[in-house]
């Protein structure tokens, strides 16, 4: 029974149903839910574009959520407040996964724990996360662009998603890769990424920040057909 981190993305076409999910994220149902095994989660936006924009995505949402093991997540995925997000959405992707790997924080502490003998023949999940200083937001954000643009189509990647609790401030990013080489591959041979970490050393432009690894032992995905 190991710790499962659930991550969910919900696509909206409708004006109604957008305007639910978007009045949802100041009111979401997990606030006022008892889930069990349930450690940790957080509601957000998706950036526009290749979910790395400033701009939003107001047809698009991200749930992240931490359960005690393996069974509390599938339950929390067939229950209640799953279907409140999954009704009316045209898309919807879950990956169910293990933390092989995790350092810093977020939101003051770091929800994930490392899972023992992971499947490391599996896909790859990577979360960023981090807390930008608000005097080097706009700076930091004139970066993201040229790393983004590197990141799309790059052999190996399945999906990628920038979202955030906060817009220009509380800020992360999804990847799934389909082997730890082709991550590796983007993170280490990568120019404008390198590049970036570089920047991001010297100008300590992230008052807090957290980098976590994951195998993904379940993936679900649903579109419409009808759309």
């Amino acid at each position: 029974m190991s710790q499962t981190t659930l991550v969910s993305f919900f696509t909206y076409h409708k004006v109604r149903a957008k305007w639910k999910a978007f009045t949802r994220m100041g009111l979401p149902p997990l606030m006022f839910s008892k889930v069990d095994g349930l450690q940790f989660w957080r509601a957000m936006g998706v950036g526009g574009e290749n979910g790395f924009s400033l701009k939003p995505d107001f047809s698009t949402y991200a749930l992240v959520t931490v359960f005690e093991k393996e069974e509390d997540a599938v339950d929390f995925y067939e229950g209640d407040v799953m279907k409140k997000y999954t009704k009316n959405s045209i898309e919807h992707r879950s990956y169910f996964m293990h933390c092989i790997s995790t350092h810093g924080n977020w939101g003051g502490s770091n929800p994930m724990k490392v899972v023992e003998n992971p499947d490391m023949a599996a896909k790859i999940a990577i979360i960023t996360r981090a807390t930008i200083k608000p005097k080097l937001a706009l700076r930091f954000w004139k970066n993201v662009p040229r790393v983004s643009y590197t990141l799309k189509d790059h052999e190996g990647l399945s999906y990628a998603k920038g979202f955030g609790e906060w817009p220009l401030i509380l800020q992360a990013t999804f990847s799934v890769w389909e082997s730890l080489d082709h991550m590796k591959a983007y993170a280490y041979n990568n120019p404008s990424h390198t590049e970036m970490i570089k920047k991001t050393r010297a100008l300590n432009w992230y008052k807090e920040e957290m980098f976590s690894r994951f195998v993904i032992w379940d993936e679900k995905l649903f579109r419409d057909s009808e759309e």
